[in-house]
């Protein structure tokens, strides 16, 4: 019987793409139920349809971080929940900074609330890489979900929760993000707008993206931030390689142009897994980094217990800048150019 047989789930932010696929995969450790929680009625429509067959343990609820009420009644007898609603994009969240503090920080608040209010087993808060050190709206709203959330976990009293974060680089294929845009200025308009081809980013797959987030689920004990091994990927590689297999696909043979637009309002030129001070005090296991709470912690031992699947995802080492042919693979194996 797998950690999750049984267990009753709440995802929110679950119409999203990783939500969406942290439901498809949490629906083959047989679930009693997993409740979907977003306000984007149609994504929930979409998602009614592609798995109907599930109707047995999926629940749609509409809702938005933003009210505390509805995430109360959604939490009821719920063991645990993943916290996935964000706003994400940097642009979108430098034009509407207090927007991102009610959803990304009042939001993540109302979480810890509700979780509490419902005795939750555990719960585990998604960040970003753009929280170490942030010079805009977006990763400074998460690094305060970062600390709201670690700050739970000792000001909880006897309430049973276990509060823990996980901390993402780019997910390739995510709504929003280079890799969409990039198939999509292809196929559009024969270009690809770029801030910088010198630019290294952090890069995961879905797949591990997943993986890291149920690990962490599994292994926290409280107030940690878990960080999986990330690669960087150079954006120069990425457009050459997305140049070349989406001219492939679809049989384009025009020339596709690079162009250098700068960078973007609150765009990093360079990003962090962590900061000095964190990487002093990090317990660093084969596949991520356990950055321990800031206070109330004593030494811990940490075992990964899903070890199979989530070596079979981690191909690489630590800040490891990626080659062109490896990201040919992992394009093919997550499927992101149909």
């Amino acid at each position: 019987m797998g950690f999750y047989t049984n267990k009753k789930i709440l995802i929110t932010g679950a119409t999203g793409t990783i939500g969406q696929q942290l439901v498809r995969q949490l629906l083959q450790e047989k679930p009693a139920v997993i409740r979907v929680f977003s306000r984007d009625e149609y994504k929930q429509y979409e998602m009614q349809q592609s798995l109907s067959g599930y109707n047995h343990v999926l629940r749609y609820l509409i809702g938005d971080v933003r009210d505390l009420n509805r995430l109360m009644r959604a939490m009821e007898d719920i063991d645990f929940v993943f916290h996935l609603a964000a706003m994400k994009h940097v642009p979108a969240c430098e034009y509407n900074p207090f927007e991102a503090v009610q959803t990304n920080v009042i939001g993540t608040q109302n979480v810890i609330q509700a979780a509490l209010y419902n005795n939750v087993s555990k719960v585990l808060f998604t960040s970003t890489d753009k929280a170490v050190s942030p010079i805009n709206t977006y990763g400074a709203t998460k690094l305060m979900g970062e600390r709201i959330i670690t700050a739970a976990e000792f000001q909880k009293g006897p309430k049973p929760t276990i509060f823990a974060s996980v901390r993402f680089g780019n997910v390739m294929g995510s709504r929003g993000s280079v890799i969409p845009l990039f198939i999509k200025q292809i196929l559009e308009k024969r270009k690809i707008t770029v801030t910088d081809p010198d630019m290294k980013r952090y890069m995961m797959t879905p797949t591990q993206a997943i993986q890291l987030i149920l690990e962490a689920n599994v292994m926290s004990k409280g107030g940690e931030v878990f960080v999986l091994k990330m690669p960087k990927v150079k954006l120069s590689d990425l457009c050459e390689v997305l140049i070349e297999r989406v001219s492939k696909k679809y049989q384009i043979t025009d020339p596709i142009k690079i162009e250098q637009i700068g960078l973007r309002p609150g765009e990093k030129r360079d990003e962090q897994l962590m900061t000095p001070d964190e990487r002093s005090k990090v317990i660093d296991t084969d596949f991520m980094y356990i950055i321990p709470p800031a206070f109330g912690y004593s030494k811990r031992e940490y075992t990964i217990n899903r070890s199979d699947g989530f070596i079979r995802g981690i191909s690489y080492t630590a800040d490891e800048l990626i080659s062109k042919e490896k990201l040919q693979e992992w394009l093919i194996e997550e499927r992101l150019i149909e």
